[in-house]
């Protein structure tokens, strides 16, 4: 699609809805006492949209499930927003909370209408604040951006999405380029403000053409509808014995043919929503952001990925890789979503550019989150567990680790070579620090222990549904347990902790 194509309203309505489905929620726009041009410009507007303002509202069905549509016309007046298009959105937004319904809202503007303002202008944040409340009732908020999105709209509600994604050579920008170029004297340089750069750098979440939007919507609903029973699943089995001395289970974990997060992503797929970056501009294959089922439960997924670290892969855990962490985190507590938090790491990013971009902060604040969120909280050490960039992804209502699988505040040898100067006494370093699952187990670290039989690598999709049978039940036991879930649950099981050390 050519920057100069765009999908009107009534073709996106007609692309994404089920056929027929489409019930319109709008009443006449009032504009109040306004100037004769002005009252002329909108009647040219209506006469060559087909429509009576820049957005259309409304409800329709996708897979026969209900759908509260927002879309925005360009052909009226450029799709900007004045106050009775305010009016009709927030009016929208409003609808679909009261009714409980996912709302799919795909802008198509220059922003605030010029005839209008700054009074129009300063609407930008009512709209918001009609967003948040539709938020704050933890329903799904989808956000189509079509072409061209700019000015107040996409700073405002266009960039509020818990998922976003552009229609296909979308130019998408804080201000368009010719406004850039006049105010500043200094050109955007091409391909900039295209929705496929900015889902390459992590400030949306993919690029779309109108067919595919509705199996993204088709699928987010299907994921989220929830289809698990409320029996207790299979009990499942967890290693009592430890098996091996601690340092071949370390060398287990860094086997590149040993399973991970990329596994439990391939086999969790078929429901499973991967979001790309973190939607602020930031973007690491390091970590795995995404929306998923369980045995029929919906969870958000954070996890490390190790086969994209070093040494087998080139994407470092850094600030970058934690902040995508957090946005998962987020949208846990928006769409009040069990988090379930995969470790498996051979330590965050040792750089100048790790230091520059606050990875400590970025720990910490991880951590803080971790501990302060209000759902149900599982953590998995699937393998390494190195270090501060383990240790984020720590703290859950229930922590698991596989039976090889190990945590420690340094690299085996960085440890040795504190103590020793040399990187000999790794092996005797591990052992000596209690780094093993089972050590972790003893110490109330860890809450359960996932056998291995006798190793990932030898049965790597066994070892994957076990993994994902045991989050399945612990999930099953939080939700019949409340009282051992949340941030109180936990400030007093990490304070306890101390006590035992």
């Amino acid at each position: 699609m050519s920057s100069t194509t765009r999908t009107s309203a009534n073709d996106l309505i007609t692309t994404v809805l089920d056929p027929g489905s489409f019930i319109s929620w709008d009443t006449s726009p009032e504009y109040g006492d306004i100037s004769d041009d002005y009252r002329e410009a909108l009647a040219r507007a209506r006469e060559k949209s087909g429509v009576d303002e820049s957005v259309i509202t409304g409800e329709g069905t996708v897979a026969g499930r209900r759908v509260a549509t927002i879309v925005s016309e360009f052909s009226f007046l450029g799709g900007s927003i004045g106050a009775a298009t305010a009016r009709r959105i927030i009016a929208g937004i409003h609808r679909a909370t009261a009714e409980r319904l996912p709302l799919l809202i795909s802008p198509s503007s220059g922003g605030t209408r010029m005839q209008e303002g700054t009074p129009a202008f300063a609407l930008m944040v009512s709209i918001t604040t009609a967003v948040y409340r539709h938020k704050d009732a933890h329903l799904p908020f989808l956000v189509y951006l079509r072409n061209p999105t700019t000015g107040g709209v996409m700073a405002s509600w266009g960039s509020a999405g818990h998922f976003t994604f552009a229609e296909p050579g979308a130019l998408l920008g804080f201000l368009g380029p010719r406004v850039v170029e006049l105010t500043t004297g200094t050109p955007i340089p091409d391909g900039v403000q295209s929705g496929e750069n900015l889902a390459h750098v992590g400030v949306i979440d993919g690029v779309l053409s109108p067919k595919l939007l509705r199996d993204a919507v088709r699928k987010i609903e299907d994921v989220l509808l929830s289809t698990h029973s409320d029996l207790e699943p299979t009990r499942p089995e967890t290693a009592e014995v430890a098996a091996g001395n601690v340092w071949e289970s370390i060398l287990k974990t860094r086997q590149a043919d040993r399973p991970g997060v990329r596994d439990i992503v391939a086999k969790l797929s078929p429901k499973l929503i991967e979001l790309s970056g973190s939607g602020d501009g930031r973007r690491s294959a390091a970590m795995t952001v995404a929306l998923a089922q369980i045995a029929g439960r919906p969870v958000v997924l954070i996890g490390q990925n190790r086969h994209q670290q070093p040494p087998l892969g080139e994407a470092e855990l850094g600030p970058e890789a934690l902040r995508c962490a957090r946005r998962g985190i987020a949208l846990a507590h928006e769409l009040q979503l069990p988090l379930v938090s995969i470790i498996d790491t051979p330590g965050a990013e040792l750089s100048q550019h790790a230091e520059e971009h606050g990875l400590a902060g970025s720990i910490a604040r991880t951590l803080g989150e971790l501990v302060y969120l209000d759902v149900p909280t599982i953590s998995v050490i699937l393998g390494q567990g190195c270090g501060g960039g383990a240790l984020a992804m720590l703290p859950a209502d229930r922590v698991l680790a596989a039976e090889h699988a190990w945590l420690s505040p340094l690299p085996p040898e960085g440890a040795s070579a504190i103590i020793y100067r040399d990187i000999d006494h790794a092996p005797q370093m591990m052992e000596e620090q209690d780094v093993s699952a089972f050590a972790l187990h003893r110490a109330g670290i860890v809450d359960s222990i996932i056998p291995e039989q006798p190793d990932a690598a030898e049965e790597p999709e066994a070892f994957i549904d076990r993994v994902l049978s045991t989050i399945s039940h612990e999930l099953w036991v939080l939700e019949n347990s409340p009282e051992r879930v949340g941030r109180e649950q936990r400030f007093k099981h990490y304070e306890k902790l101390a006590t035992r050390q």
